[in-house]
């Protein structure tokens, strides 16, 4: 008999469904969930974005139980892009980009939030023993917080503003209060302002922030608005950090991009292994982002929790 396991699936609509347990090629790994993590991307694709369908999730923590013996028994997190390792984007060492990329849970690669999961296994890396799952599982949210620093070079001396204070905002705001930059977070709910005071972090209306002046502003919202709002507060020859994506086509006033000589980046994922080490010293606070946790059974509901305005991290366990 065919051992059958459960998978969380979007194709039009999200059910939760019993198929045959999946079996791993020479360089993947079994992975048996422990903790999963619901984000906005998820949302977003089902919403339509990328035309996604399949199984969702990509925030993880799990232990590895098959196909790799050096591993077997060991608590892991993963790099979500499967590359090749051969283009000329491999090659030049920026895989994220990688010609034939597909991606965990997003483009044509199966998702985490199962009861196992495949997962190649150089994408994979151990978690300290130090780090709970309920903190292991925010590593990839967090990697991409620690992209906005790498990839901005952000400096103590900096005006930054971060609008869109939601799951990967607040993260984004603690990587970017270690680098010293002045920093302030545009909030629009009291839980999140409460939130970012106990961690020294300003807290502020949109309405008392001044245009023009910010040397960095980091958009997190993912709508149109957001960026709308980071062209009016970003300084000429400022940033514009882009975490955001969105579901449909936004548009923009590229004239004040190119007038004000503003330069836009794209910020995607970020370092595993940065992350890991902020958790593991404990110099990030996850735990109080999160609001709820559902079973595999439970994805229908634990979406729709998700989705709510406010929420911040919504998690999944078998």
């Amino acid at each position: 008999m065919v051992d059958m396991v459960r998978a969380v699936v979007f194709d039009g609509m999200l059910q939760v469904i019993r198929r045959p347990r999946p079996v791993p090629a020479a360089d993947e790994a079994l992975i048996r969930l422990r903790v999963g993590g619901i984000c906005n991307t998820d949302l977003e694709l089902m919403q339509g974005y990328k035309g996604f369908s399949g199984t969702l999730g990509h925030e993880f923590v799990g232990e590895v139980i098959e196909g790799a013996a050096a591993w077997a028994g060991r608590r892991v997190v993963g790099e979500i892009n499967i590359t090749c390792g051969e283009c000329d984007m491999c090659c030049r060492g920026m895989p994220t980009h990688c010609r034939q990329r597909r991606t965990l849970g997003l483009w044509d690669y199966d998702g985490a939030f199962a009861d196992v999961f495949r997962l190649v296994i150089r994408n994979m890396l151990p978690v300290p023993e130090s780090v709970p799952d309920e903190a292991a599982v925010f590593t990839e949210p967090l990697a991409a917080a620690c992209q906005i620093v790498e990839s901005a070079h952000i400096r103590p001396g900096d005006k930054v503003v971060l609008i869109g204070a939601g799951k990967l905002g607040m993260l984004a705001a603690q990587v970017i209060r270690l680098t010293g930059a002045d920093l302030s977070v545009i909030v629009r709910r009291e839980r999140q302002a409460t939130l970012l005071a106990g961690w020294g972090i300003r807290a502020v209306e949109r309405a008392v922030v001044p245009d023009g002046r910010a040397d960095v502003v980091v958009d997190c919202t993912g709508n149109a608005e957001g960026f709308a709002a980071a062209l009016d507060l970003v300084r000429p020859r400022g940033a514009i950090v882009l975490k955001s994506t969105y579901a449909g086509m936004p548009q923009a006033d590229l004239t004040r991009i190119a007038v004000n000589e503003i330069h836009v980046i794209g910020s995607r994922c970020g370092p595993f292994g940065a992350a890991l080490r902020l958790l593991e010293q404990e110099l990030v606070d996850v735990k109080a982002l999160i609001d709820a946790r559902y079973t595999l059974d439970e994805a229908v509901q634990a979406f729709e929790h998700a989705a709510q305005p406010g929420v911040l991290k919504v998690l999944l366990t078998p």
